[in-house]
């Protein structure tokens, strides 16, 4: 999920309860909520570096208890700044360290959660098993997620300036209501998905495929999500010899194809991509991707450099906020490797950023 969201989460989890347990809770379990994208920094590596080591072992159940440790020290370090400077230290909970570490562990295990909701994916239990595990019940940024979120943690402040206005006593904590409200609103819109989700690939299973409807073999369909609306999903029924794209209405118990226009065959496996395939890239590309699409994209007739494009068909459907399929040769978290004429590797590159 996107970082505001994560953050968010966090400081509702704590408005739950957690705070009234110890103090700095809500900083704690903020922080920790979004803890595990500081993978990002490997970014400073080049692109692919970045890529292998996105949600990797910062969103594993091994690499929760270090990371708790270094929220709650970092906030320790602040505390005894605080101390240290001789700033007056008003705390409505008592000083629980131990319990605190116990709070951030839980809003780590939220991010693990909510990455796993999405159709990116985490590999939780690596590197025991390094298999990848999404659900892609909720759209990478979720609006009704976020205003649920907003609400739980702008409502008890609206509520409190009304309250100070006509006299009413301040309570030491407010908002608990709202933030168990949202988080129970949230779980029950994933289930709710989940329930559509799986009307939406019956649907595609019983949908006609154009070339030859009655007799294709269904090996696997996906249904992934649109943002706000739980009936719209895109599908990807594949067979043996190609990939079927169509929209899904659960509403309306629709599914909307374009035939022809909304199939992609599968690339024939040539030499270059081959070489492809075990290159640095490729290997990471090909342990992550679920619907991989490699094919060789390009032939200089000068220089005879080939290049082989990786895509990944879960993030080439029709969706508000990304690149559809058929106006975008490179959709997100597509990546290229050119090879000259003698099959050897001369550029790699990822989401257009070349890897130096």
């Amino acid at each position: 999920m996107d970082p505001l969201t994560h953050l968010m989460t966090g400081a509702v989890l704590a408005c739950s309860g957690f705070n009234r347990k110890a103090a700095y809770a809500t900083a704690a379990m903020t922080l920790a909520a979004e803890a595990p994208d500081l993978d990002v920094l490997w970014s400073v590596r080049g692109p692919i570096a970045a890529f292998e080591h996105h949600r990797g072992w910062t969103h594993t159940f091994l690499g929760l208890p270090l990371e708790a440790a270094v929220v709650v020290g970092a906030v320790w370090l602040f505390h005894r700044w605080r101390v240290k400077r001789g700033k007056p230290i008003k705390q409505a909970a008592p000083l629980r360290w131990g319990l605190l570490y116990g709070f951030a562990l839980i809003a780590l295990l939220s991010h693990l959660l909510l990455d796993w909701t999405n159709n990116y994916g985490l590999r939780p239990f690596f590197p025991f098993n390094p298999r990848w595990y999404s659900a892609s019940l909720v759209f990478i940024v979720e609006p009704v997620m976020l205003l649920l979120l907003l609400a739980a943690l702008i409502a008890p402040a609206l509520f409190g300036l009304v309250n100070s206005e006509v006299g009413a006593r301040r309570p030491a904590f407010r908002g608990r209501g709202w933030a168990i409200a949202a988080l129970v609103g949230i779980v029950a819109l994933w289930g709710w998905r989940a329930v559509e989700q799986q009307k939406a690939i019956q649907l595609a299973l019983t949908g006609d495929y154009g070339i030859a409807p009655n007799n294709v073999q269904i090996l696997h369909v996906t249904a992934e999500p649109s943002p706000i609306s739980p009936f719209l999903w895109q599908t990807i029924v594949e067979t043996p010899d190609f990939y079927q794209f169509a929209a899904v209405d659960t509403l309306h118990g629709t599914v909307s194809t374009g035939e022809r226009a909304d199939i992609i065959y599968k690339p024939p496996t040539t030499l270059a991509t081959l070489v492809a395939k075990r290159t640095w890239l490729g290997q990471v590309y090909l342990d992550w991707s679920t619907i991989p699409l490699v094919t060789q994209t390009e032939v200089d007739a000068t220089t005879g450099e080939t290049t082989v494009t990786f895509r990944d068909l879960r993030f080439m459907v029709d969706v508000p906020f990304t690149h559809s399929r058929g106006d975008a040769e490179d959709p997100p978290l597509s990546g290229k490797v050119i090879l000259n004429a003698d099959r050897r590797v001369i550029r790699m590159e990822m989401d257009g950023h070349v890897q130096h």
